[in-house]
């Protein structure tokens, strides 16, 4: 079994059953720019079992954009991140340009679980302050255990059926896009 990305509108009734069943639905706010390294973060977030909501198949919130309707993105958004449980900021060097993901943290502040992944090659020097508050990920070795927080199952149960891949491979399916542990 795995995990669906609740914004994309073909998921709509499974999104719908799982808020419903309290499945655990990962919000990630990021930098446009981060997009090809924050779908396969949920990818493998959707193969540990956990629903995500990554806004690149929200065809309403894509509509509003188009529309340059502030406020449709501000409700599209909204929806997702109150039917999500956590919410991982995604930190890059592109973050700090967004307009989006400073709002978006701080309206899921006190509505998610918050916490902030860094991509490969990021200092923790370089956050900003109001980031230094959450749950820190840095590294594919950190991510498994968020997992494993968030699943409420040991790592090595979630090896076993393979929800997470340890790095034990010549390649990790997510080396380009984060340090393994820091």
């Amino acid at each position: 079994m795995a995990g669906i990305n609740r914004a994309y509108n073909v998921n709509k009734s499974e999104s719908r059953s799982n808020l419903l069943q309290g499945k655990e639905c990962v919000f990630i706010s990021h930098h446009k720019s981060d997009l090809d390294d924050c779908k396969k973060i949920a990818d493998y977030l959707m193969k540990a079992n956990i629903d995500v909501y990554l806004d690149e198949y929200d065809y309403d919130l894509k509509e509003q954009v188009q529309k340059q309707n502030p406020k449709g993105v501000v409700n599209c958004i909204s929806k997702g991140i109150s039917n999500s449980t956590h919410m991982l900021c995604v930190l890059s060097s592109q973050t700090i340009y967004s307009k989006w993901v400073p709002w978006e943290l701080g309206y899921g502040y006190d509505k998610t679980d918050l916490g902030a992944i860094t991509l490969k090659g990021i200092a923790e020097a370089s956050l900003p302050d109001y980031l230094k508050t959450v749950r820190l990920i840095r590294g594919t070795q950190s991510l498994n255990q968020y997992i494993s927080d968030v699943l409420g199952y040991s790592k090595e149960y979630l090896k076993m059926y393979s929800r997470i891949d340890e790095h034990l491979k010549p390649y990790h399916y997510l080396d380009n896009v984060l340090d393994w542990q820091l």
